[in-house]
């Protein structure tokens, strides 16, 4: 039986997920809640956040999508699309998670089970990446949580098809 797939992701009202490389905002409950949800599993995403997330290798095991391999520190585990990536991550362990970027999101959204987001609520104007509309996708709330810090209001969502 394969693995569930699932998606996670932090994004603003208006779909951002990046500007410049980077995300647009700094949320520690956030980025505790990806490293407590994903350790353990095996992590998928594309060379750009694997070079802006290298911590994210901790406690999972990853798949990079890239076309160049040989940019990458050596053992990295790598691959060259989404189905590839799927297919390597059935043989790792635990559940697989599709962390990003833009278009290992857009690719992987048909094919997820369960979408884990982290709704920022705020509009950021300059954003240059973006999560795909997710809504016709996953439509069943299963967990909903309220949030803020100093800086940011964000809701915790997990969602299933």
């Amino acid at each position: 039986m394969p693995k569930p797939i699932h998606l996670i992701v932090a994004c603003s009202e208006n779909r951002v997920i990046g500007r410049g490389g980077r995300l647009p905002w700094s949320i520690p409950e956030d980025t505790a809640f990806f490293q407590k949800q994903t350790r353990g599993h095996t992590v998928i995403m594309g060379s750009r956040c694997f070079a802006e997330w290298k911590s994210a290798a901790q406690g999972r095991d990853v798949v990079v999508i890239t076309h160049d391999p040989a940019a990458l520190p050596p053992g990295t585990r790598t691959v060259s699309s989404l189905p590839e990536a799927i297919a390597r991550a059935q043989t790792l362990r635990g559940d697989i998670y599709l962390c990003g970027g833009q278009r290992v999101y857009e690719e992987g959204l048909p094919l997820g089970d369960r979408l884990h987001l982290t709704l920022v609520h705020a509009s950021i104007p300059d954003g240059d990446t973006f999560f795909p509309d997710w809504r016709g996708h996953f439509t069943r709330e299963i967990d909903r949580r309220e949030s803020s810090d100093a800086n940011w209001r964000y809701t915790f969502l997990t969602l299933e098809r």
